[in-house]
């Protein structure tokens, strides 16, 4: 499930990752993100997956297709989250053009970075 974090605002845009994610979640998580850079131009993107628990292997294809489409658009990444995979995704965010990520531990100095 990917859901909206009350914190965004303009191209502050943050999103919570929990449970299992489908290739239908990335469907919402898309638009929402065109739209954005369509008004802003780029955006700053925070993804809180620390109650993400199992990824369906569907969902992969997805969020290298996400990465594609917004390649040079996302200024700045935060995740936010402890487990060793996060710093690979960190890593596959840099090969798609998000040069300007970093990991946290909590979503208050990830927003805090963002904002900076």
């Amino acid at each position: 499930m990917i859901s909206t974090m009350e914190r965004s605002s303009g191209s502050l845009l943050g999103y919570s990752i929990s449970g299992d994610v489908t290739k239908a979640d990335f469907g919402t998580l898309t638009p929402v993100v065109a739209s954005i850079v369509a008004e802003h131009g780029s955006l700053c993107l925070l993804l809180d997956v620390t109650d993400l628990h199992v990824e369906k292997v569907s969902a992969m294809s997805s969020q290298v297709d996400f990465a594609r489409q917004f390649s040079g658009k996302i200024d700045k990444m935060a995740i936010v989250g402890d487990q060793k995979w996060e710093k690979a995704a960190g890593q596959l965010c840099d090969k798609f053009g998000v040069s300007n990520f970093e990991l946290f531990e909590t979503d208050d100095d990830a927003w805090t970075w963002l904002g900076s």
